[in-house]
Order: C-alpha cells, then sequence, then structure tokens
C-alpha cells in the first residue's frame, strides 16, 4: 500500500501546484481569478491528501503487499482476492438503480427521486446474499 499512497501524495502536489497555475492563468487572461475552477482544484488536491493520508497511517499497521516489493514477481500477487456469488443477479439491479439515480441531473430531478425508492429493495438482498437462499451459511 505504500505504492498507492505515494501516488495519492504526488496527485495533491500537481493539483495544488496546477491550482496555482490556474489561478495564474484566469488572472492575466480574464483580469480576475475564477473562483470555481479553482475551488475544485484545491478540494481534488485536498482529497487526495486526505486518502495519503489515511493510506500512510493504515500502512504501519499492516505487512507489505507485493507491489511494495522492488524485486517482486506477479506471481506473488496471485491467490484468492475475495469471495462472490457466483449467481447473484442483485449486483446488477444495484447498478441500473445508480445509472437510474444519476441521469436525474440530466434530464430532470424527478428521475433522481424515481430511482431514489428501489436502493433499499435492492441493497438490502445484495448485502444479504450470503444468508439466504443457496448460499446461507
Amino acid at each position: 500500500m505504500k505504492v498507492q499512497s505515494k501516488l495519492f501524495l504526488w496527485m495533491a502536489v500537481f493539483f495544488f501546484a496546477m491550482s496555482g497555475v490556474y489561478a495564474f492563468a484566469t488572472m492575466t487572461s480574464d483580469r480576475h481569478i475564477e473562483p470555481i475552477g479553482l475551488t475544485v482544484f484545491i478540494l481534488t488536491g485536498l482529497m487526495c491528501a486526505m486518502i495519503f493520508g489515511y493510506m500512510a497511517v493504515t500502512t504501519r499497521h499492516m505487512d507489505d503487499h507485493p507491489e511494495d516489493d522492488r524485486d517482486g514477481e506477479i506471481v506473488q500477487g496471485a491467490g484468492q482476492l475475495g469471495f462472490f456469488p457466483p449467481t447473484s443477479i442483485w449486483p446488477f439491479w444495484c447498478a441500473l438503480v445508480l445509472a437510474v439515480m444519476l441521469l436525474g441531473p440530466v434530464f430532470g430531478w424527478w428521475i433522481t427521486i424515481l430511482g431514489g425508492a428501489p436502493p433499499v429493495s435492492t441493497l438490502f438482498p445484495c448485502s444479504s446474499d450470503f444468508y439466504s437462499c443457496e448460499y446461507r451459511h
């Protein structure tokens, strides 16, 4: 996870540097700093810095991953990554509901409201998939 934390550190540095470049570029072209774009760059840099901080703290309490070893081989990362239900239909319905909700700001907020009711009926079966039906333990 050290590699990922360094990645977010450099992304934070990049976005903070670009916020300065963006402020300078808008100041020279429009004679005033454009506030929305500058805010987006600063907030994106802060988000990357927050993720870097979390990953840097978490890395201290974990063992090294295969990607942290400079002499590591691809084979070291092989193995089981998790267990997922092989024939569950609920992740499909969750993705469909999310797609409908994200279309709301584009075509009308009523679509977001319309898509707001099914998440309860799709997220519960998706999260309780291993406690019912054929996957019950």
